[in-house]
């Protein structure tokens, strides 16, 4: 079979396994999220906090807990990194620098992952395992959390209350991700992957030099790493690496336990809202989107456009050849639009316009399917700004599922649409005129193509790196360690506060003049507002950069 027939082949299994696991997974994490009595383990952790699990909180009280408990991660995860060469399992690695300690904490609390450091050279397997790790659970449950949230306030009226942080937080974790975790790693263990706690082995290569193998906890840590849409990789070449997936069948199954969590929640979206269809319609959307995504990301890699492709008869520079073109491009694509920053190949090497797909794909705010929880939050307010359109047209108050989208509702969802580009376009503009930039490899376009990139990655919590640009300095540690911060909380207030105000109104009952919401014509306006957006914030920049590379 060839490696194109291959990737093909790739995504119609990982499309039909998706569809088969859409109803049942989505069932059982509506069953979740909708409460049912507490485990023991789970009344255990509710005294520990202090928290009364049948209390429901409003939006402020829910932004904040969501905030005081991501604070208290980054300053954990801080001093553990700072402190790690006293600890147990540190295999003599020293301290993490300071600058590259903030980025790291700020980026796996944050659930984008990205790595200013090789993983195998500077973490201990404790700091992997209690630190990292760890965060890649919770970091997940807290975006599920916020989306839920956002649900509860679009379907039904609760006077302004949304649920309680704490409970969603614990649920989500011990009964979706836990479990799930503790299936894939035996199932990686089987396939090949590392996990022990071994210092590493000395090997002979085929050239007759040494080389050093370190092991540790890989297989456990990389099912989470896929399954939150984290990303962050126990090697430095991430998912290329052959102790993080040693075969083609390990890469199909990462990519479906990426899409698992984003592709289910619609379904929770339906069953909460009581109309599965408006479940059918946003998932619906999310396909199309990332359906061209895919298509368009082979296009231009299996064109090998440029005089080294197509000399060497495919763009193969920078990809596994356990993979080849189309497997690796599939996995960009697919990574980039779930805010994963895991990588099977280096997008730095890729075509000009293979190259400006991953960061479309980012800049399209990762709702094909999104992150996990904030795919679904950002393509909902995506359909709020889109039915308000559709009421400008016909000249009615707009309404989503029976709520009616006024003035606060618009301004919430206009800050939250800003908030990304703001910090995107400002911290790349701060990378030129501070001379920064000059870290990357590259001048002219594609310069500017990676310092955009990391830039984009980092304020839309995606993680992944295009590489050729050196980051891991205290300048480009704190700025982009700020723009995932930012790029994290700021939006997610923003959709508790639009959460708050839809939860404090009571549904009106949908007359001739109401759009529905769950038909084609909304979907294609759906995504048509999705994609509109995106070229009229974005596209001088894209112009500047991959574009203008492409053209060239």
């Amino acid at each position: 079979m060839s490696p194109t027939a291959a990737g093909v082949l790739m995504l119609a299994l990982l499309a039909a396994a998706l569809i088969a696991a859409y109803r049942p997974f989505g069932d059982y994490l509506f069953r979740v999220v909708s409460g049912t009595s507490p485990s023991r383990v789970e009344r255990g952790l509710y005294r520990i906090v202090g928290v009364d699990p049948a209390a429901e909180q409003s939006w402020g009280v829910y932004a904040r807990s969501v905030l005081a408990f991501s604070a208290v991660a980054v300053l954990f995860l801080y001093l553990f990194l700072r402190v790690q060469d006293r600890l147990w399992l540190s295999l003599g690695r020293p301290a993490v620098p300071d600058h590259v300690a903030w980025n790291t904490a700020v980026s796996f609390v944050t659930n984008t992952n990205w790595q200013a450091y090789a993983g195998e050279s500077t973490m201990g397997h404790l700091v992997q395992m209690a630190g990292l790790a760890v965060q890649n659970f919770v970091s997940a449950s807290v975006g599920i959390a916020v989306a839920v949230a956002l649900v509860r306030g679009l379907a039904s009226a609760r006077g302004g209350q949304l649920g309680n942080f704490w409970v969603d937080l614990i649920r989500i974790t011990l009964r979706v991700l836990l479990p799930i975790a503790v299936l894939g790693t035996v199932v990686f263990v089987a396939a090949g992957m590392v996990q022990n706690l071994s210092g590493g082995t000395d090997v002979t290569t085929l050239t007759g030099a040494t080389q050093h193998l370190t092991g540790g906890p890989v297989a456990s840590q990389e099912v989470i790493k896929e399954l939150g849409t984290n990303g962050g990789g126990f090697y430095n070449a991430n998912s290329a690496h052959p102790f993080e997936n040693p075969a083609g069948w390990t890469n199909l199954l990462q990519l479906f336990l990426i899409l698992l969590i984003p592709v289910s929640l619609p379904r929770v979206f339906g069953r909460m809202a009581g109309q599965n269809r408006q479940g059918y319609a946003i998932v619906a959307v999310m396909a199309i989107l990332a359906m061209a995504s895919i298509a368009l990301t082979n296009a231009f890699e299996l064109a090998g456009d440029g005089t080294v492709p197509q000399a060497a008869g495919a763009a193969m520079e920078g990809k596994e050849t356990r993979f080849g073109v189309s497997q690796s491009a599939s996995f960009a694509a697919i990574t980039t639009l779930t805010s994963t920053g895991a990588v099977n190949s280096f997008h730095d090497s890729y075509t000009a316009a293979g190259g400006m797909m991953p960061l479309v794909n980012m800049m399209l705010g990762e709702v094909a399917p999104g992150g996990a929880g904030a795919g679904l939050y950002g393509l909902l307010i995506l359909a709020v700004l889109t039915v308000f359109v559709a009421g400008l047209m016909v000249g009615r108050t707009p309404e989503y599922l029976g709520k009616k989208i006024g003035a606060r509702q618009m301004q919430l969802a206009s800050l939250y649409l800003l908030v990304t580009p703001t910090i995107v376009l400002t911290g790349t503009a701060a990378a030129f005129a501070t001379g920064n930039n000059a870290t990357a490899l590259n001048t002219g376009p594609h310069g500017l193509s990676e310092v955009l990139y990391a830039f984009t990655s980092a304020g839309n919590n995606n993680g992944s790196a295009f590489a050729g640009l050196t980051v891991d300095t205290p300048w480009w540690d704190t700025a982009l360690g700020l723009a995932m911060l930012l790029g994290r909380f700021l939006p997610i207030v923003l959709v508790l506060a639009l959460a708050g105000s839809l939860a404090r109104q009571q549904p009106t009952p949908a007359t001739d003049g109401t759009l529905p919401t769950h038909q084609p014509l909304f979907v294609g306006m759906l995504a048509g507002v999705t994609v509109v957006l995106v070229a009229l914030t974005f596209l001088p920049a894209l112009a500047l950069g991959p574009l203008a590379e492409a053209l060239s």
